[in-house]
This record gives C-alpha cells, structure tokens and sequence, in this order.
C-alpha cells in the first residue's frame, strides 16, 4: 500500500509541475504588421497579433495525430524566437513526463524535436531524454511498482526472466537486440528491467545505442515536416534520397548487432508445429 501511495505522490507532483509550467506561458513574439496597414492601427494591430497567455495553455496538449502536431509545432516555433529557454524546458519536461510513466506516444515527440529543433539538436534531445526518461521509468518501477507489474504482467516477466538468464554471458548485446528487434514493448522492457535484474548500467547505455536509429527515423521525419509545404515537396529526387539515406542508416546497428549475436543469443523460435523451442539466432 505504501509503494501505491508513493507512486501516486510522484505521479501528481509530476502532473502539477508540468501543469503550472504550460499554464504561465509566457506572451508570445511580436510580428510584423501586414503590409499596407494604417499607421494609426499599428498598435493595434500589434497588439491583436500578440498571443493572448489565457488561451495559448489551452493549445498546449499532447498530439494524438499528425495535425495537431504540426499545429503544436507551428506554435512552439513561433514561442522559440524570443523564449528558447522556456520551449526547451516544456519540451523536455513533456518527454520526461512520457518517458518516466511509461505514456505511449514518444514517437510524435520525437517528430516534434526535429520540427522545432532541427537534426542534430533534436536528435541530441531525443537520445538523451529517452534515455534519461526510461531510466526514470526504471526506478520508478524499482521502487514503487515490482509487485504490481508482477501481478498484472506474470507470464511476460517470467519469460523475459528467463532469457535475461540464458543470455547472462552476452547480456548488453542481447538488450540491444531487444531494442532493435523488440519481443515487448520498450515501455513494458524500461518497466519490467529491474524486476528480472538488469543492471542500471547495462540498462541505460543499451537505451540510448538501441534506440538511436528510431529516434532519428523520427527525428528526420519531423524536419521534413517543418520544411515541406506541399506533396510535391515530400516526394521530390531530395526527399527521397533523404529517406533512402535514413533507411540505411537505421538498417547497418541491427544488422551490425545481428550479425555479431547471431552466435550467442538464446531466443526462443516457433517451430514448424507450432511448438515453441529454444534456439539461437541464425
């Protein structure tokens, strides 16, 4: 009972900060008037085109579809020229709020670092804060959550226990081939890693290489979005050199991982008449 009414007292403090930090959103940057406009409505006009802090906290909300992340985007950028310190606080308060409950949906975050940020600072934040935020995650569920994953999730934690202990020899390379090539969900892996004793270190370094060509899939896809404003843009020779580029990229970890692993890792592998059977990777 106590580990639940800690857990409940994280959850709401966490809540309560995020809340308060997108409630005082600062006024937002001043525009050009519109060309042709009177000079005596200048101010006017100015002061109509200033973002108005009783409605911006309304607009900021985590996007559940690609419009209301290019809208999110659309509005962290403008914020961005005059409060760069404030954008870049919320968007790492809001990762690390995701990352550390285990709330699906990075991927549009990760969009969201590459539209606002560009490549390589977005991709930074990325790596880092998932990283960061799993890790929290991980501690989290060490500390208040082992007998509650347990119990809602018996039969994974007790398979995922078992090949942690098959693969103790090789246990980075086979937590980076759980990242690349994931038999669970990464939430339920950043959950269940202490429960079947993995190392925080093991841990956290196989976060950040595992998941790095994710997060830069996402990342380039959240810079094509900012900078593409029609279809023709998006399948443009450029475009399309770009992505075959990314897929590459993504493609040569896992396949550098596979074939380094193939030789050590247990997995187990369905045979012919449905039996499942232990077996290394071939």
């Amino acid at each position: 009972m106590r580990s639940l009414v800690g857990l409940i007292a994280v959850v709401t403090a966490a809540s309560l900060y995020l809340y308060s930090l997108s409630l005082y959103l600062p006024a937002g940057p001043r525009r050009r008037p519109q060309p042709g406009s009177k000079t005596e409505h200048v101010e006017a006009t100015e002061s109509d085109q200033l973002s108005d802090p009783s409605e911006e906290p309304s607009r900021l909300k985590f996007p559940s579809d690609l419009d209301e992340l290019r809208e999110l985007a659309e509005l962290l950028q403008f914020y961005k020229t005059e409060h760069t310190g404030y954008v870049l606080l919320l968007f790492c308060s809001a990762y690390l709020y995701k990352q550390s409950f285990a709330i699906p949906g990075s991927s549009f975050l990760n969009i969201l670092a590459g539209a606002i940020f560009g490549l390589y600072e977005g991709l930074f934040l990325a790596c880092v804060l998932t990283t960061v935020g799993s890790t929290m995650c991980y501690l989290l569920s060490q500390a208040y959550g082992k007998r509650y994953i347990v119990n809602l999730f018996p039969d994974k934690v007790s398979m995922l226990q078992r090949k942690v202990e098959e693969n103790q020899d090789c246990l980075f390379f086979f937590l980076l081939f759980l990242r690349f090539f994931p038999m669970t969900p990464n939430w339920f892996l950043n959950m269940s890693a202490p429960i079947v004793n993995i190392p925080i270190t093991f841990f956290f370094c196989s976060v950040f290489i595992g998941l790095l060509p994710y997060n830069f899939i996402c990342v380039q896809t959240g810079v094509m979005l900012s900078e593409v404003s029609s279809l023709d843009d998006l399948f443009s020779w450029e475009r399309l050199l770009q992505l075959l580029a990314i897929a590459c990229v993504a493609l040569l970890p896992s396949a550098l991982i596979r074939h380094f692993s193939h030789q050590r890792l247990k997995l187990d592998v369905q045979s012919q008449d449905g039996r499942i059977t232990d077996k290394k990777v071939q």
